[in-house]
């Protein structure tokens, strides 16, 4: 899935990653209130209102970037409606042709996260019958738990031909009081990039590894170092927009051949509407409004990479 993942911004010429992370605060009243007429005040009309939210910004922006990113909470908050919400969402994602990164940051040991990794990245057997869940194509792993809750999803990756993204210096701002903290002359998130790159070797494509990291945009001079510790990883980089990254911050994230980084925003695009620059577009634009806000995400980081 590296390979689809790396063709998919050659194709769109767009290293980023929308991420579909809606709230009540994001959904259009429109939506929510066309939902309720049909489901009533219920957790199916909150499921209801995120897919067709979401549907109509992928409908947007499904041309214009390789990938998006669906965090999960958002939708367990609404519970079992909420999970069809997003289960629709990836299923939607993949028929047109768009990578999947399922923000989960699942972290476990044994058959836990075996089970964590089959749920997401796998299959089970019911009988005869061989089934997938969810199917994403990429996972976030949290790698707090070590090798043992990694391996899993190795073993998962490498059968399945998908991927992982590992956490080692997220964007927000407390990160530091673990991450930053030195052992043995490195920094935690500095044991873990090279924990990452021990992995990636083991599981490579055919330019770049299965087995990615996760390095906010918020930390530019971490993303130096990381992209020399980690060569053959391809870094998700969130923290851009709402969080504060720009383009200029990520030009270190990206290798020479421009490769080798995807830049996720969710807030910043599928809440384009609610900002001063794409008000014109109105509550009812807001799928137009994204694909503006991509277009101008778009420009800021290519502007910054070359």
């Amino acid at each position: 899935m590296i390979n689809k993942l790396v063709a998919n911004i050659r194709k769109t010429n767009a290293p980023i990653v929308v991420g579909l992370d809606p709230t009540d605060k994001l959904i259009p009243d429109f939506l929510m209130k066309k939902a309720i007429e049909q489901y009533g005040e219920t957790l199916e009309a909150a499921g209801e209102a995120i897919w067709q939210y979401n549907k109509g910004i992928i409908d947007a922006v499904c041309e214009d970037i390789p990938a998006v990113k669906p965090q999960i909470a958002m939708y367990e908050q609404y519970g079992l409606p909420g999970l069809v919400a997003f289960d629709k969402t990836v299923k939607y994602c993949k028929e047109k042709g768009l990578v999947v990164i399922a923000d989960i940051k699942r972290g476990d040991i044994g058959s836990t996260s075996a089970a964590y990794a089959i749920g997401h990245l796998g299959s089970v057997k019911v009988g005869n019958t061989v089934c997938k869940a969810f199917d994403e194509d990429f996972a976030t792993v949290n790698p707090y738990l070590g090798s043992d809750g990694i391996k899993p999803f190795l073993d998962v990756c490498a059968e399945e031909k998908k991927g992982i993204f590992v956490l080692v210096k997220t964007s927000n701002p407390s990160s530091g009081e673990f991450q930053d903290k030195n052992f043995e002359g490195k920094t935690l998130y500095n044991l873990v990039a090279d924990k990452v790159a021990e992995w990636a070797d083991s599981l490579m494509g055919d330019e770049y590894s299965y087995v990615g990291a996760v390095v906010g945009a918020t930390y530019p001079e971490v993303g130096m170092a990381m992209r020399e510790v980690m060569p053959k990883s391809y870094i998700l980089v969130p923290g851009y927009g709402a969080q504060g990254g720009k383009g200029k911050d990520l030009a270190h994230f990206f290798n020479k051949d421009g490769l080798g980084a995807i830049v996720n925003s969710s807030r910043g695009i599928i809440g384009a509407y609610l900002q001063e620059e794409y008000a014109k577009y109105g509550e009812e634009g807001y799928a137009d409004a994204a694909k503006a806000a991509v277009k101008a995400m778009k420009e800021d980081i290519m502007s910054a990479i070359g």
